[in-house]
C-alpha cells in the first residue's frame, strides 16, 4: 500500500536536498557517507528531474526566485517541502511496478498538484528498512513562481499568484492522501485507506528507535556467536510493539471488555476508558500509553467489535487462519494445452515439463473441490456463478463512484473558479459606468469568459445555491474512501472467482482425457 509523509524544512541551502537524494547519507545521523578518500560515494540507482528551473540547477532556480520575490530571506522561513511517496512492495511483483514507472507517476502528481513550483523529483528503489519498497521523492520551493489554478487544499483566493508560499495544511495533507489513493487505484496498484488513519501507528521517533535498537542487538547476537553462546532474540521490539502484541493475544479471545481487562492485568497491564477513548498502563511506566498513539486497532470501537465478533464466533479467526494456510499451500495453476504447444514448437523437454505441471495441478483441484465442501461439479458452477455475480457487482458499484468522482471533481473545480473570480467581479462591480465597465471588461476578457463558462455549467445543472469548496472536498474524500473499499473487495473476489474458475478448467481437462488418463484421475 502506499504511504505519505511531509517533511518541511527551514535549510537555506537547496543543495542539500539534492545531495540526499543522489549521495549516500548515513541513516541515523543523516550525514553523507564517504569513501577511503574523503569523497562522496552515489547512490547505485536511482532517477532524478526537476521540474519549472528552465534548465537551471534546482538550488540557483530556487535562490534566484527568491531574491526576485524577496521570499525565504529569514532563518525563521520555511524554505522547502520533502514529500515522499512510498508504494507496496508486492506491486514489484503483482502489479510490474518498476523505478521509471514510479517516476513517471512522480513527476505527473506533482505537476498536477504542485503546479508553479520549482521542484525535484527522484525515484530510490528501495528504502532505509530494505523491504523493497520504490519510493518517490518531491522536494518543492515553498514559494510558487507561477500563477496557477484555485486547488483544492487552498483557502484563500491569492494563494494562486506568484510569490506566495505553499502551506502544507490538515487540509492540504488530507486532500493529498486522497489524491495519492487515486493515483494508485488509477494505476492498478496495492493501496490501503490513508484518510482513515493507521491500523498500527509507528511514529517517525518509534521508528528510528526500533531501528537503532535491532543495530544494536545484531552487534550483541554478533559477539555471542563468535563467543560461542546461544542467542536469545534476534528482532527487538519496542515497548509499543510489546504492548500491541500483548494487547493482541488478550483480544484474540476475550468474549467482553471485563475479559478482555481481566486477561490483560494478568499480563501486568490495565486498560481504562476514559471518555470514550482507551489507554493502557504497563507496570514500568507512571503514565499511561493512549490508543491514539499505538494505531486504530486498539481504540474502543476496533476492540468493541473484535470482542463483539468473538462473542458471536468464537472460533471464526482460527477457521479463517486455517483457510488461509490451505489456501496458500494449494496454490493453484492452471493446465498446459500440450497439443496447442506442440503445435507452436515446442520441444520435447518442455512436453514433459507440461506432463508433470497438468497433472500436479489436475490433482490440486481434485483436493480443493473436496476441502472447500463441493459434493459435486454442479455445487461447483453454482459457486463460481454466485462469486461472479457478486464481482460485478461490486465492479458496477466500483463503476459508479468513480463516475460520482468525476462529477464532484468537476462541479469542484467550476466552483473554485467562481471563487477565485471574487477580486474579479468585486472590480467590474466598483465601476461606476457602463463605459468604465466595458473597458474593465475588456482589459480582462479572458478571465470573464473562464467567468461566464463556469456560470453556463452551474446553471446547465440547475444550481441556484453553490456548496462550499471544503463541502466537495470532504465529499470527494468519502466517495475516495468508499471506492478504495470497493477496490479491494473486487480484488478479493476477483482471486476467489478466478480460483474456482480454473478449479473448474482443471478439472475438464483431467474428464476430457483418454479412458486411460481419465482413469488414473478419477483415482486420484
Amino acid at each position: 500500500m502506499a504511504t505519505f509523509k511531509h517533511i518541511s524544512s527551514k535549510n537555506a541551502d537547496y543543495s542539500a536536498a539534492e545531495a540526499y537524494l543522489t549521495f549516500e547519507h548515513d541513516e541515523f545521523t543523516m550525514k553523507a557517507s564517504r569513501d577511503e578518500n574523503g569523497r562522496l560515494i552515489p547512490r547505485k540507482d536511482y532517477r532524478i528531474a526537476t521540474l519549472n528551473c528552465d534548465g537551471e540547477d534546482f538550488s540557483v532556480a530556487c535562490l534566484r526566485a527568491n531574491l526576485r520575490y524577496d521570499k525565504n530571506q529569514k532563518r525563521e522561513d520555511v524554505k522547502s517541502h520533502h514529500y515522499i511517496i512510498s508504494f507496496d512492495p508486492r506491486d514489484a511483483d503483482d502489479h510490474g511496478l518498476n523505478i521509471d514507472r514510479a517516476q513517471e507517476l512522480g513527476e505527473t502528481f506533482c505537476k498536477n498538484h504542485f503546479p508553479g513550483h520549482q521542484a525535484i523529483v527522484c525515484t530510490h528503489p528501495d528504502g532505509h528498512n530494505g523491504s523493497g519498497n520504490i519510493h518517490v521523492h518531491i522536494v518543492i520551493n515553498s514559494m510558487r513562481i507561477a500563477e496557477v489554478p484555485f486547488m483544492p487544499y487552498m483557502d484563500r483566493p491569492c494563494d494562486t499568484q506568484p510569490g506566495m508560499k505553499h502551506r502544507c495544511t490538515n487540509a492540504a495533507m488530507e486532500y493529498f492522501r486522497a489524491e495519492v489513493m487515486e493515483m494508485c487505484h488509477a494505476a492498478g496498484l496495492h493501496q490501503i485507506d490513508l484518510l482513515n488513519g493507521s491500523k498500527t501507528r509507528v511514529t517517525e521517533r518509534e521508528y528510528w528507535a526500533k531501528k537503532k535498537g535491532q543495530l544494536a542487538l545484531d552487534r550483541e547476537n554478533a559477539a555471542l556467536s563468535e563467543q560461542g553462546l546461544p542467542i536469545k532474540q534476534t528482532k527487538f521490539e519496542t515497548d509499543k510493539d510489546k504492548l500491541r502484541k500483548e494487547i493482541r493475544n488478550a483480544l484474540a479471545d476475550a468474549i467482553s471488555f471485563e475479559d478482555f481487562a481481566e486477561k490483560l492485568l494478568r499480563r501486568g497491564i490495565t486498560v481504562k476508558e476514559s471518555r470514550g477513548r482507551l489507554s493502557y498502563l504497563t507496570p514500568d511506566r507512571a503514565k499511561p500509553i493512549t490508543a491514539r498513539k499505538l494505531g486504530d486497532d486498539f481504540d474502543k470501537a476496533a476492540v468493541f467489535a473484535v470482542l463483539d465478533r468473538n462473542a458471536k464466533q468464537p472460533k471464526m479467526k482460527t477457521a479463517l487462519t486455517g483457510e488461509e494456510l490451505l489456501q496458500q499451500q494449494n496454490k493453484l495453476s492452471r493446465v498446459v494445452d500440450i497439443e496447442a504447444k506442440i503445435a507452436e514448437g515446442k520441444g520435447q523437454g518442455y512436453v514433459n515439463w507440461a506432463k508433470k505441471h497438468n497433472l500436479k495441478n489436475m490433482s490440486k483441484a481434485l483436493l480443493l473441490l473436496e476441502e472447500k465442501g463441493f459434493a459435486s461439479l454442479e455445487e461447483l458452477d453454482a459457486a463460481y456463478q454466485a462469486a461472479y455475480d457478486r464481482r460485478s457487482d461490486i465492479l458496477a458499484q466500483l463503476k459508479a463512484v468513480e463516475t460520482a468522482i468525476d462529477e464532484r471533481k468537476e462541479l469542484q473545480r467550476h466552483v473554485l473558479n467562481y471563487a477565485k473570480s471574487k477580486p474579479l467581479r468585486e472590480g467590474f462591480n466598483a465601476c461606476k459606468s457602463d463605459k468604465a465597465q466595458r473597458a474593465y471588461r475588456q482589459k480582462h476578457e479572458s478571465e470573464f469568459l473562464t467567468l461566464e463558462a463556469t456560470k453556463r455549467f452551474f446553471d446547465s445543472k440547475g444550481l441556484k445555491k453553490l456548496p462550499t469548496p471544503k463541502s466537495l472536498q470532504q465529499e470527494i474524500e468519502q466517495l475516495i474512501k468508499d471506492k478504495n473499499r470497493l477496490y479491494n473487495e473486487y480484488q478479493t473476489i476477483k482471486k476467489q472467482t478466478d480460483e474456482l474458475y480454473t478449479i473448474r478448467y482443471n478439472l475438464d481437462k483431467a474428464l476430457s482425457e483418454n479412458p486411460q488418463q481419465k482413469r488414473h484421475s478419477q483415482e486420484r
